[in-house]
């Protein structure tokens, strides 16, 4: 086993000693898409000693361009995305305790994983989860580094309890964009530059090199050759309910979380927020996934079988499913 690291361990800044704390210490990777595959198994050939995994989703064609642990045959077979996930990687590493969980991110199934974890990797598809990612690591003191990736574009920041402006702070600096890799594609370099930083910031933390961290904000587009990073200390605030003077936790309470419920009788599931749609904003994103009816009250546009109808006071209608995954996965994949 010295052997299989020993390339790893020749590096300085881990060497034997920092080997021995990769393999002594816990990830946990929320989501098994491009950002979690890719990032899962470069911790598993790492050594990494606890690997747990979580999605909801299965594995479909469109994922084998950008996902790299599948194949055809799971995708043939609709294998869960997280149990394809841990049979290719215990085949890369057997001595890896890998946990693979099949569900929904929510608080009080996410928040009994959390026990022992040294570090959280964000690789989920929508901003609801993050917020929620966001607010667990800060109430339990468990860094992460958020990722994301969109086009030929991508981000990375990583987020240390009671150290670092947290996402929340980030996002009043820098809005989200709200396109998806539905409205816009992906291109799989990006995911490889996202993951590049994030693995490499976990690393850090799992050597406990805190001081080599990344303290920048990392953005980057590479079809047009731009890459950036910004200071962004300052954005820290001592109001934040997240990471604030005075945390309040509020993606944590059920009151501000995503509601989904069946419509009986007519193949349909209701999502509703607690915020409201902003009808322009959504029309025009919209506009690049596919034709789209609006008026003064709703907006409504077909995607593959579904339809979609989003009313301003933030309730959205998945027309063709009584799946609630289903449409919260359809959702996320319009709106980010």
């Amino acid at each position: 086993m010295r052997n299989r690291y020993s390339r790893q361990t020749l590096f300085k800044p881990i060497g034997e000693g920092g080997q021995e704390k990769i393999r002594n210490k816990h990830v946990l990777i929320l989501g098994c898409g491009a950002l979690g595959t890719a990032n899962a198994e470069n911790l598993v050939r790492a050594g990494i000693g606890k690997l747990t995994m979580i999605d909801r989703d299965y594995v479909e064609l469109s994922n084998l361009q950008r996902q790299q642990l599948y194949t055809e045959k799971e995708v043939y077979e609709q294998i869960p995305k997280a149990i394809a996930a841990k049979q290719r990687l215990q085949e890369i590493n057997s001595s890896v305790v890998i946990e693979a969980h099949i569900m929904d991110s929510i608080p009080v199934t996410l928040q009994p994983l959390l026990k022992n974890v040294d570090v959280i990797i964000d690789a989920t598809d929508n901003f609801e989860t993050r917020f929620m990612l966001n607010d667990l690591s800060n109430k339990q003191q468990i860094p992460w580094i958020y990722g994301s990736c969109v086009g030929s574009t991508g981000m990375s920041f990583t987020i240390l309890p009671d150290e670092t402006p947290c996402l929340g702070c980030l996002m009043d600096k820098i809005p989200a964009s709200g396109a998806t890799c539905d409205s816009v594609g992906i291109i799989s370099p990006a995911v490889q530059m996202v993951v590049a930083h994030q693995t490499a910031e976990a690393l850090k933390i799992l050597v406990e090199d805190k001081k080599a961290l990344r303290t920048s904000l990392l953005t980057f587009d590479l079809w047009n050759n731009h890459y950036h990073t910004m200071k962004v200390e300052r954005a820290k605030k001592k109001s934040c309910p997240s990471c604030g003077e005075n945390p309040s936790y509020p993606s944590l309470n059920y009151q501000f979380s995503t509601k989904s419920e069946v419509l009986c009788g007519r193949n349909t599931v209701q999502i509703r927020t607690s915020q409201e749609h902003d009808l322009h904003l959504l029309e025009e994103r919209l506009k690049r996934i596919g034709s789209v009816k609006a008026n003064d009250f709703l907006i409504s546009i077909e995607y593959e079988t579904y339809r979609l109808v989003f009313f301003q006071d933030g309730r959205t209608l998945i027309h063709g499913t009584n799946s609630i995954e289903k449409a919260k996965s359809i959702y996320y994949q319009l709106t980010g």
